[in-house]
């Protein structure tokens, strides 16, 4: 039989799944990618890297999408050269290494289901649909919360009493998958000298936090027990008073459900502006709509503070990175949170900015500013190889 070289891997969201394929002989080289986005809107879509095929169409929610996923790429005779599935699962807990998916492990997922329930269930259905599909294949997790766990113990922290911290109830930081790619890529563009700095990472899009790294480890990031806090995101609130919680509930006579579906579904950017939950709608909009002004205006503002908090944390910078596709391809976004922070060393050169280069920092300036595209699905892809090769004969059909 022949051999089985591909790595399929599995980006699942709260509303979209995006995927790839890699073929590992003799190097990782994608060969196929696609994506389901707004799931369960009533206009979700589904394009690939095949001939530009598209298709538009109602994916109810993602147990459906998944499934439907599953088939398209069965039709495609993809599983066949399928040596492993790598998933990006959001929350990992204790787990700090990537691992091959068994039983037990989807059991523990199960029981912290609560603690996401934005991405874990839809995850780990999407586990199980394609375990059903194919019994024998390998999956592996990949897990978003073990770039953190080198967060020191005042990072980790949630100030309620202890006992709740010795059950599970702590900051665990996400966008790890993410924040690994970026970090190996600034090595590749800068060398290791910068790799081990004092690093600032802004992971800013529907999703948003940042990340203060020193000598290549995580010390503080700004999502914390779930991907709901920190930065104010596309829909999702961040950081929010406790007592807006109890007051919704206790007054508005709001549920547990309706609570969390506000706070993840119709507040942020959406919530502000009462328009649109997109940055560049947002932009747009914003000469002749103050909602859309002020939403823009609030954002920039809480990044703007938590590059001083993490620059603070790290008792200086060295670089700070935008990705994300707001960070990516937002020059106005970028230059309003780096504007007023000169003290700090940081001078964004305005024609760079908008040209999108690579660097977009002074030549004066004494942190180098970068924009970097994030590759969660290459990380993964890696992630997984190191693994399977650990095993070799799981490369064999």
């Amino acid at each position: 039989m022949n051999n089985k070289t591909g790595i399929l891997t599995i980006n699942a969201g709260s509303s979209s799944i995006k995927f790839s394929v890699y073929d590992v002989n003799p190097s990782l080289n994608k060969t196929l990618y696609g994506q389901i986005q707004n799931i369960g809107s009533g206009n979700a879509r589904f394009t690939s890297s095949m001939s530009d095929q598209h298709y538009q169409g109602e994916f109810q929610d993602m147990d459906k999408a998944g499934q439907w996923l599953i088939e398209w790429l069965e039709k495609q005779n993809i599983f066949s050269r399928i040596a492993a599935i790598g998933h990006r699962i959001v929350h990992g807990l204790k787990h700090t290494a990537p691992e091959i998916i068994t039983t037990t492990l989807l059991e523990e997922l199960n029981s912290i289901s609560a603690y996401d329930p934005e991405h874990l269930p839809g995850e780990i259905r999407l586990v199980e649909s394609l375990a059903q599909h194919n019994p024998d294949l390998l999956q592996v997790a990949c897990f978003d919360t073990s770039f953190h766990s080198s967060m020191p113990i005042v990072a980790q922290f949630l100030t309620i009493p202890r006992s709740f911290h010795d059950k599970g109830i702590r900051r665990y930081g996400f966008h790890g998958l993410s924040y690994t790619y970026l970090m190996e890529e600034l090595g590749s563009q800068a060398g290791d000298e910068a790799m081990k700095g004092k690093v600032i990472l802004a992971h800013l899009g529907s999703g948003a936090s940042m990340a203060a790294v020193k000598e290549g480890k995580s010390i503080d990031t700004s999502m914390g027990f779930t991907p709901a806090s920190g930065l104010t995101m596309s829909t999702r609130a961040g950081d929010l008073d406790p007592g807006v919680a109890w007051y919704l509930m206790a007054i508005e006579k709001f549920s547990p459900e309706a609570f969390n579906d506000l706070i993840n579904h119709k507040s942020g950017l959406l919530g502000i502006s009462e328009t649109s939950s997109d940055m560049h709608d947002l932009l747009l909009a914003r000469a002749k709509d103050h909602r859309a002004a002020e939403a823009v205006d609030i954002f920039c503002y809480l990044a703007k503070k938590y590059v001083g908090s993490y620059a603070a944390a790290l008792n200086g910078l060295d670089t700070l990175i935008f990705s994300g596709g707001i960070g990516e391809n937002s020059p106005e976004v970028r230059s309003a949170i780096c504007e007023g922070l000169e003290f700090l060393g940081i001078e964004i050169d305005e024609v760079k900015n908008r040209a999108n280069e690579q660097v977009i920092s002074t030549d004066n300036s004494r942190v180098a500013i970068r924009v970097i595209k994030t590759n969660e699905e290459l990380i993964i892809a890696r992630l997984v190889g190191k693994l399977v090769n650990s095993k070799p004969d799981r490369w064999k059909s």
